[in-house]
């Protein structure tokens, strides 16, 4: 017997509950900002000690390595007794302030001041330490924190790496070359008979693998969900109560192990799963495609190498062809062989929810109208988002709303009046670069 999963809508808000939200929003807020600038206090404080352990380091002469780290060793283990902490977690944490000051100034004052958070200014620090060049790197940081100061460091982790690309004076493909002759597997152990496989390669074949295992995973659950509903009730059905971490899990290690994946802990095989195709969304520029040296894109992650790119390209059983406007802004797309010309240029212009913050991909949201259709909302491009489930909910049955303004960006306001726009990625990796003539050139995505 199915039953109805339709939620109940959130009672409205009391004028007095509404202003208690408000105010407890407001202590969260200066917590946080709060708290940023004592991270960013923090920071100035650990590279003054490294430079303290600089000076007199300077002041012994020549001597072997392990001497000239004693100034450091003992400044780290004055701070770490005092820290409750590891003296050798805070001697690494010393290099890495001293770092950050020195390479990431404008970075460390945005933090200051509560413009950023310590997650933002690591994903700042992690995308653009890459770049030697002096003032490509400070030219990367200005975008960067264009980026930062509107979305949450999982949205803009990818956006920072594909603006440090454009900025870096080396070649996409020698960044991934180097960086692919560091793949590998390798294994931690953990306690209670645990261990961790961590497989390093690239990122198309790691998303790749990965959304497979999930869509094998969530096939599974949907079955054992249908066994459940079948059961007339005259013989008990075994009730198989893995998550779909756990389900996912037991995927790779059976697809490892056996060359197939089990539908539960000791269940035969689903020769089914063989048909499922894992999903990547790739953008890659006309000039890439010609041979041009600009990376493409993966979303969700960043840069994609020209070679991975091409042979993509070439391999793809359809493409889409996105024009877009300067800014990046996706007006309409051009497809060879396509299932529905609207949805697929929703699913270029937004790659994710367009919840604020959320990452879920496209291919898991439902696609909404923004005005809804049955009050007269045009099925058209400037009125349809990608939500997933949860924010689709949120949207339709708790007092926050949505209105959809020119270049696709979404205007969520909160309960309390709080406004938080949503823009698409793409128009905000291109807005938050310099003017072209301040950076190197970048074919532009078709």
């Amino acid at each position: 017997m199915s039953r109805s999963t339709e939620p109940t809508p959130s009672p409205e808000f009391t004028p007095g509950d509404l202003r208690a939200l408000d105010a407890v929003t407001g202590r969260v807020v200066a917590a946080r900002k709060a708290r940023a600038a004592a991270d960013a206090a923090e920071l100035r404080a650990l590279a003054d000690a490294m430079a303290l352990a600089t000076r007199r380091r300077s002041t012994l002469g020549s001597v072997d390595s392990r001497q000239s780290d004693l100034p450091v060793r003992e400044i780290a283990a004055e701070l770490a007794a005092a820290m409750r902490a590891s003296d050798r977690s805070v001697q690494a944490r010393l290099g890495d302030a001293a770092d950050l000051v020195a390479r990431f100034s404008s970075s460390v004052r945005a933090l200051e001041v509560g413009d950023i958070d310590r997650g933002h200014l690591a994903a700042i620090a992690e995308a653009g330490g890459r770049i030697d060049d002096e003032q490509a790197r400070a030219a990367f940081e200005g975008a960067a924190l264009g980026v930062c100061r509107r979305e949450t460091p999982g949205r803009a982790r990818p956006i920072l790496r594909m603006l440090a690309q454009r900025f870096d004076p080396t070649t996409p493909q020698e960044r991934h070359d180097a960086a692919a002759a560091g793949r590998r597997a390798w294994v931690i152990d953990g306690e209670d008979g645990i261990a961790d496989l961590t497989l390093r390669g690239s990122a198309v074949i790691i998303h790749g693998a990965f959304d497979r295992a999930t869509q094998i995973a969530q096939s599974i659950i949907e079955a054992r969900k249908a066994e459940v509903d079948d059961a007339d009730g005259s013989s008990p059905v075994a009730r198989d109560t893995r998550s779909l971490n756990h389900v996912r899990a037991d995927v790779l290690a059976d697809l490892l192990l056996t060359g197939h994946a089990t539908a539960s802990e000791s269940a035969a095989t689903t020769p089914e799963a063989e048909a499922i195709v894992a999903r990547v969304h790739i953008t890659i520029p006309a000039a890439t495609i010609g041979g041009g040296g600009a990376a493409g894109e993966l979303a969700g992650h960043g840069p994609l190498d020209p070679r991975t790119a091409r042979h993509l390209a070439a391999t793809a059983r359809a493409w889409t062809r996105l024009h877009t406007d300067p800014s990046g802004c996706v007006l309409a797309v051009d497809q060879y062989r396509p299932p529905s010309r609207l949805r697929k240029l929703l699913a270029a212009r937004d790659e994710h929810c367009r919840f604020p913050g959320c990452r879920q991909p496209v291919w898991r949201c439902d696609i909404d109208h923004t005005i809804d259709h049955a009050l007269g909302g045009a099925t058209e491009v400037c009125n349809l988002a990608h939500l997933c489930r949860r924010h689709h909910v949120l949207k339709h049955h708790t007092a926050w709303t949505v209105r959809q303004k020119p270049g696709g960006i979404l205007e969520w306001t909160s309960p309390t009046g709080r406004v938080h726009p949503d823009i698409p990625t793409r128009v905000l990796a291109f807005t938050a670069t310099a003017p072209p003539e301040a950076r190197p050139e970048a074919p532009p995505p078709f």
